[in-house]
């Protein structure tokens, strides 16, 4: 099982970047997928969630209304669409998998939830 996240790169705040995940050597389509990510010198942080039809989504507060998280079922692949970058969302960025829940909740917050984690992908904002 592998997800490979890509999309990260260095852009001025205020800009725009788009995250892909695609996973492969099984389908998550009845999953929760999300996004964490990881500041330097810090914990990883909750980033957003999406159900499994992606029909219900759940974000950190501190992105919600810039970031948003969909997804390709057919495509077995997961998006970040994140607009207004500021500074503070440097980070390296992972994308997870729950196969233990087909919804988001408040528990999507927490990273021991997550059976799957991606590599990582570098995103830089420079002000």
């Amino acid at each position: 099982v592998q997800l490979q996240a890509s999309g990260g790169g260095l852009v001025q705040a205020g800009g725009s970047l788009r995250l892909s995940c695609a996973a492969s050597g099984r389908t998550f389509s009845n999953y929760v997928m999300g996004w964490f990510r990881q500041a330097p010198g810090k914990e990883h942080e909750f980033v957003a969630a999406i159900s499994w039809n992606g029909g219900i989504t759940y974000y950190e507060d501190t992105v919600k209304g810039r970031f948003t998280i969909s997804r390709d079922n057919a495509q077995n692949t997961v998006y970040l669409q994140m607009n207004s970058l500021k500074p503070e969302d440097t980070a390296v960025y992972y994308c997870v998998v729950d196969k233990d829940a087909i919804v988001p909740s408040t528990a999507s917050r927490y990273g021991h939830r997550y059976d799957y984690w991606g590599q990582g992908t570098l995103v830089t904002v420079s002000s």
